[in-house]
């Protein structure tokens, strides 16, 4: 998400952090070079010029110029003003006062409704609420097989129009199963056009009115970049928006619509797509997303990465026995290991990770097969030498290089470095004392372990 806006803005300002004294043309050429990076990144042109124009004030004031990291002042306020351009505070959703609520989802075909109607009933029923789906797209079957499907592998009820019905009278009748199956929260899935039409508006409108909900939710699509902006203006003025979903975030998207969409249409985007699996939907914080753009991290982020793959079960579980009076083994770092990749791609997390951004880590050893390597090594020992590594000799080395169908040295390494990680650990067991760190966590370093993906990084 962003990685390109990221890497262009962090070059951008590196050179206004790294100087020890900032001068008014100094600080102006730096914001010239900012403002190149985001209308590259296809951000408003107006968006920017008011940015910018925001950035500037602040930063030629006294308190910055004087200060002793002026730089690093610079770079706060750029963070604080992309915030402030995104939203002010963390967007919410509206709730009815007696239930269901009801959620709308619009948007243009292809922009990924249906797939997000069903992240964010996953969303709602992990935070306790209970969902129901309501399937009014009845122009195409295969979305009504889709949501259909979607609702099985999420474990929420559906309620199906038939195709070629009427889709206000299917949206009603699902507000009353919804009601009568006292469900807290109705998420519908409309049509959408491959642009937008009168007789689509027309459409969405009577849904609208038949059904009164709470939030009306555009889908966008943030890779069509200031189109996406355009979307949700057209939109906004035909159904009055509540808020904004874009989709495919993790993709080539290079950020224009995610700075743009708020700053042109006052609407908040609440809630990102960030992959294709049903638990990649991400609360649109405006402070945590300026953090990622300046490369400064997510640390709640990671934290409800953590809580939505890993059970509190297994968080105890396994903080116990990072922090506890047992050892930590092989087989411990292999189930840490299993639970970082069930939280999504390793160069994701690594990128909420506060400073961990910056690090040196070649792209070779940030692939995801290396991890399967190592899980093919520890699955070819014995829970002997899984238990205790030290009686595990040359010609045991040789024996779980051919189980594994990887080279004697990477056993070594691997070895070399689990012994690493369990000297940290014993250190941090008599730093931290009763302290746990981030929930399901026990992997990642400073925070109650050594790192699971050790044997990706040297």
């Amino acid at each position: 998400m962003f990685d390109e806006l990221s890497r262009k803005l962090d070059t951008a300002l590196s050179k206004l952090r790294q100087r020890g004294v900032l001068t008014e043309p100094m600080i102006k050429e730096g914001l010239r070079e900012v403002r190149r990076v985001l209308l590259e990144a296809d951000v408003n042109y107006e968006v920017t010029r008011d940015f910018l124009t925001r950035v500037q004030e602040r930063s030629l004031g006294e308190a910055v110029l004087k200060a002793v990291s002026p730089g690093q002042q610079i770079v706060k306020i750029v963070h604080d003003e992309l915030a402030a351009l995104m939203g002010e505070g963390r967007p919410t959703l509206a709730w009815a006062p007696s239930p269901p609520s009801v959620i709308l989802m619009v948007g243009l075909q292809g922009s990924g409704k249906t797939t997000s109607a069903a992240k964010l009933a996953k969303r709602l029923a992990r935070e306790g609420r209970s969902p129901i789906l309501a399937a009014c797209d009845l122009q195409r079957p295969a979305a009504i097989e889709q949501l259909e499907t979607l609702g099985r592998q999420i474990s929420v009820p559906v309620h199906a129009g038939i195709f070629g019905g009427d889709p206000v009278a299917t949206a009603s009748a699902a507000r009353e199963a919804a009601r009568a199956g006292k469900h807290q929260v109705l998420i519908v899935d409309t049509a959408g056009r491959l642009q937008i039409d009168e007789a689509l508006m027309s459409e969405l409108r009577r849904v609208r009115d038949a059904v009164k909900p709470q939030e009306v939710l555009l889908v966008a699509d943030a890779m069509t970049g200031q189109e996406a902006v355009k979307i949700a203006q057209g939109f906004d003025e035909a159904l009055g928006l509540t808020g904004v979903v874009l989709t495919k975030m993790d993709g080539d998207a290079r950020g224009g619509a995610a700075l743009s969409i708020r700053g042109v249409t006052g609407k908040p985007i609440k809630f990102v797509g960030t992959g294709e699996g049903v638990d990649a939907l991400d609360s649109a914080d405006p402070q945590r997303l300026a953090g990622r753009i300046l490369q400064m991290g997510d640390v709640v982020g990671l934290v409800e990465r953590a809580q939505a793959a890993i059970s509190a079960e297994e968080q105890a579980k396994m903080a116990e026995k990072a922090l506890g009076p047992g050892r930590f083994t092989l087989e411990d770092f292999l189930t840490s290991m299993r639970q970082v990749q069930r939280m999504g791609p390793l160069e994701q997390l690594l990128k909420l990770i506060p400073g961990a951004a910056k690090m040196a880590v070649p792209a070779a050893q940030m692939d995801p097969k290396r991890m399967k390597h190592v899980e093919a090594i520890i699955l070819s020992m014995t829970p002997a030498e899984r238990k205790n590594p030290d009686i595990i000799n040359a010609s045991r080395r040789v024996r779980i290089a051919k189980g594994s169908g990887r080279p004697v040295s990477e056993i070594n390494r691997l070895l070399k470095q689990f012994k690493e990680m369990q000297k940290f650990m014993k250190q941090m067991k008599g730093m931290m004392g009763g302290m746990r760190g981030i929930p399901g966590m026990p992997g990642m370093p400073g925070m109650g372990g050594g790192f699971p993906g050790m044997p990706f990084g040297r």
